[in-house]
């Protein structure tokens, strides 16, 4: 038990006796490519958020470090993401210009408190609600980022002058109206960089293709300013990044700034879980390790708290960066570690030469994030099979263009509970008979099979609790109303996996009217968990004696219960006990 908890509470404990010679080469191969694959990462992001460059390289250090040593997960990869900068400009935009510092303090009193709920929600064991949020949501909302992404960075792509926070129908329609002052030495270097990724990550997809497209991107700006002069071309560049070791920071814990950042705290909290726990699943399921979701929750929430005294936004498990990991070989969490430690030593050297990367190249690697992002393939899926998951992925897709980025995320949310919870309050109920053609007379589902006149079988799979319990209640009784003489009815109940006090007191209100017309009601094969409220009071109600285990004793007990009068007269011998009626 000792061992137990302190495996809880210091999880890296159980990683620990991995390390051998062999997993430390492995994690260490993979570390550097993790490191080397966040460097354009980062940088575009942070961009993204609405941060000056060198912070998305923050995010990627002590936040991934953290996550590591706590989470559940051995390959996750914790950084910045572009779902997660993206919420996060919505957010702070409306209080505060990009880049200044009055931006950069809310950043990280925002990722401190999203950082606190992710831990709270993690001790009060809340792991399971990220199965509540339909993978459509996910979907529609990554969609709708990747239009926004990418009429965000449209401005600087085609070296137009225009004002910020525009729709994207409205970036079009500027665009459009303003062709003549498109900049065509920036939306070379633009179209370049693009091309050059998508060329990169086509035919050579093992080499980090960001980093080809910013270096092809560069190149290009370089020349095209050494053949007409940069008066000429106005091709702006990012500028040196700002030191190699995150700073040490401190949010803002004055109570306007909390009350101010307290609405998107929920919905940052919940994409961030989302993204983190369904990556490491997807891949746990690749590598064959179990997923503490808890525990992943506490990971992440200890990530930002740290992360925002140390110049890191919020951040979250990266699908990219924990695919690579994994492809690259790593067997533990120190491959993460790793990563954010040559990532530091990396930027000594790489920093300085930030300032020969062009905003346009930027502009045209996160064009290509943002085409990435649009699940084409599961998009199609949905529509083609699922109507509801088709409104939830529509509808969180367009609030995702029109609305607040943080509602849009809540919306869905609750669009996808709305949905599960219309789902389950429908249990479903179909009549079973004995097929006397076949062996042992085996229950069937066949409707042109005749039923006993006087006992009707039902099976329903789901549970009766209170969101149910009207819809089964007014199911029996139709039953009742359209074939009054089946008096007995049978629920095979082995399809019910949970019943609450209001679906016991329906079941206990039905036997007590079966029982005033001179009929029951009989339980065949009830759940130990479903019988737990049953037994509290409910038993009695039913009868003890009318729970069954056995469908040969269920129905021999409930056959002599039967009018042996109706028997006599009925020619359909549903049960084997009927061939001894005369």
């Amino acid at each position: 038990m000792k061992q137990i908890a302190l495996n809880r509470l210091f999880p890296f404990l159980q990683w620990f006796p991995m390390l051998q010679r062999s997993t430390v080469k492995a994690d260490l191969i993979a570390g550097l490519t993790g490191a080397i694959v966040v460097l354009p990462q980062g940088v575009a992001f942070a961009s993204i958020a609405g941060m000056p460059p060198e912070y998305g390289l923050y995010a990627a250090i002590v936040p991934a470090i953290i996550a590591a040593l706590f989470g559940s997960s051995w390959h996750l990869i914790s950084g910045p993401t572009t779902a997660a900068s993206l919420v996060m400009f919505s957010t702070l935009s409306a209080f505060a210009l990009p880049e200044s510092p009055d931006y950069i303090r809310l950043a990280l009193t925002l990722t401190f408190m999203v950082g606190i709920m992710q831990l709270l929600m993690g001790f009060a064991k809340l792991g399971t609600l990220v199965n509540f949020i339909s993978h459509s949501v996910i979907i529609g909302f990554t969609a709708g980022a990747a239009i926004l992404i990418a009429s965000s960075q449209a401005k600087t792509f085609f070296g137009l002058d225009m004002p910020g926070g525009l729709h994207p129908h409205e970036v079009l329609i500027n665009i459009l109206t303003h062709t003549v002052d498109i900049n065509i030495y920036t939306t070379t270097v633009a179209v370049v960089t693009l091309i050059s990724g998508i060329l990169a990550k086509q035919f050579l997809p093992r080499f980090p293709y960001m980093i080809l497209a910013m270096v092809v991107g560069s190149t290009c700006a370089l020349l095209l300013n050494y053949l007409f002069g940069q008066d000429v071309t106005n091709i702006t560049t990012v500028g040196a990044l700002k030191g190699n070791i995150p700073p040490l920071s401190s949010p803002d814990f004055s109570l306007t700034t909390i009350k101010q950042l307290a609405p998107a705290v929920l919905a940052i909290c919940l994409l961030a879980l989302t993204e983190a726990v369904s990556i490491s699943r997807s891949i746990a399921m690749r590598s064959g390790q179990h997923i503490d979701s808890n525990q992943e929750f506490i990971g992440q929430g200890l990530s930002n708290m740290f992360g925002s005294f140390f110049s890191a936004y919020v951040a979250t498990g990266s699908f990219n960066r924990s695919g690579v990991n994994f492809e690259a070989g790593a067997k533990t969490p120190l491959a993460a570690i790793i990563a954010a430690i040559m990532l530091v030593i990396i930027l000594t050297f790489v920093a300085p030469y930030a300032v020969y990367l062009p905003k346009a190249a930027m502009a045209g690697i996160l064009m290509l994030v943002a085409w990435g992002l649009i699940d084409f393939f599961h998009i199609k899926k949905i529509i083609k099979t699922d109507r509801s998951e088709s409104a939830i992925l529509l509808i969180t897709f367009i609030s995702t263009l029109i609305l607040e980025l943080e509602f849009a995320i809540i919306l869905g949310v609750v669009l996808s509970l709305v949905i599960y919870l219309s789902k389950t309050s429908r249990p479903r109920i179909y009549s079973r008979i004995p097929d006397s053609s076949l062996a042992k007379r085996k229950f069937s589902s066949n409707p042109n099979l005749d039923e006993c006149p006087q006992l009707k079988l039902l099976r329903i799979d789901g549970s009766l609790f209170f969101g149910a319990t009207n819809y089964v209640a007014e199911y029996l009784q139709d039953l009742s109303r359209k074939v009054s003489q089946q008096k007995h009815l049978l629920i095979l109940a082995q399809g019910i996996n949970f019943v609450d006090i209001a679906g016991a007191e329906l079941l206990a209100k039905e036997a007590k009217n079966r029982e005033n017309i001179g009929g029951g009601l009989y339980m065949y094969r009830v759940k130990p968990g479903a019988c737990e409220i049953l037994k509290h009071g409910f038993v009695d109600e039913i009868g003890e004696n009318n729970f069954f285990d056995s469908k040969t004793t269920a129905i021999s007990t409930i056959f002599k219960q039967l009018d042996k009068t109706v028997c006599a007269n009925c020619s359909k011998r549903i049960f084997k006990e009927c061939d001894n009626i005369k």
